[in-house]
């Protein structure tokens, strides 16, 4: 009686990871967390333009396949409900602020597809804790005769290796409906090839905070606004990067604003998801994450966060 070959030793690495040693190794293996998953989307996304981009062209993946093990899959979606769904749209967050700044350096940045897709599927080869990605530069993509670029952490090392694979492979994953995403590719959310004449020192404003906590008894938090798009969030985030200003209090919902400049118009506009924004004395309507709802927001305004945070904004 013959034995199937396992989906390893049909791509030829069966011996590279997955061998009777590797079971003291994957021991070892720390369990797979959202933010384990965000991270390692981030890092294939920054290779992708390392990888595909020449001249002063700058190309990247649409589509990302995330491959876990079948039962890592399931503690996501039964016990972290809709978890993936935001890994992806912090993903897509995050991917704007890496193209802002290839486009800040003159670099063209356009996209190849009006659309990022995100698929999370599993095999049933993968162990707990194993992790793989496949990129696409165009989402659907109807080219089956090229081999999809694949890059796995093997268990034993814990460093990404990549490979070539057929793209007839594809059907030993399992695809579910629950784990599709698909975001619209926002084109005003690109930074524009060349910095506006009237932002000459790179600030487009000043927040400023006071907290109750005694810990920052008597002092201000500054923050400055570099990014045309920046995000208020509490002392639960777990992102980080110069487009997010934490505010470090549990009176603070993760996250709680959104704050856009309009160079066209030279205003700002701010979107809320926490439970209860004031701004000049004016409740703001509770939004979602996923459809914003904007309002003006001028120079000089009044903020007040969940009754307690107050927040200014001025000119830089």
């Amino acid at each position: 009686m013959t034995t199937k070959p396992t989906f390893w030793q049909r791509i030829g690495i069966q011996d590279w990871f997955l061998n009777d040693n590797s079971t003291k190794s994957s021991a070892k293996l720390k369990p797979l967390t959202p933010n384990i998953v965000y991270k390692y989307i981030i890092q294939r996304f920054q290779e992708s333009i390392a990888e595909l981009s020449f001249a002063e062209r700058i190309v990247f993946y649409h589509e990302f396949i995330i491959c876990l093990n079948a039962d890592d899959y399931r503690e996501f979606v039964d016990n972290k409900k809709g978890i993936l769904g935001l890994v992806a749209q912090e993903s897509v967050d995050n991917f704007y602020v890496l193209l802002n700044k290839q486009a800040a350096s003159g670099k063209k940045v356009e996209p190849s597809s009006n659309k990022w897709v995100f698929r999370f599927v599993s095999h049933p080869d993968y162990r707990r804790g194993d992790i793989s990605f496949i990129g696409k530069l165009l989402p659907d993509s109807n080219l089956k005769d090229e081999n999809l670029r694949v890059t796995f952490i093997p268990r034993q090392t814990g460093l990404a290796q990549t490979f070539d694979m057929d793209n007839d492979l594809l059907k030993d994953f399992i695809f579910y409906s629950e784990g599709y995403y698909e975001i619209p590719y926002m084109a005003d959310l690109k930074m524009p090839d060349k910095a506006p004449e009237n932002k000459k020192t790179g600030t487009l404003a000043r927040f400023e905070t006071t907290l109750p906590n005694k810990a920052y008894a008597g002092q201000k938090l500054e923050y400055l606004m570099k990014a045309e798009d920046i995000v208020i969030s509490g002392n639960e985030e777990t992102s980080e990067g110069a487009h997010i200003f934490k505010i470090p209090s549990e009176w603070v919902n993760s996250p709680h604003l959104k704050v856009h400049y309009n160079n066209a118009e030279d205003k700002f506009y701010l979107a809320s998801f926490g439970e209860k924004t004031i701004v000049n004395e004016n409740l703001v309507e509770r939004s979602d994450i996923y459809g914003p709802k904007w309002i003006e927001l001028p120079l000089n305004s009044r903020i007040i966060l969940n009754g307690i945070i107050g927040i200014n904004i001025f000119k830089p």
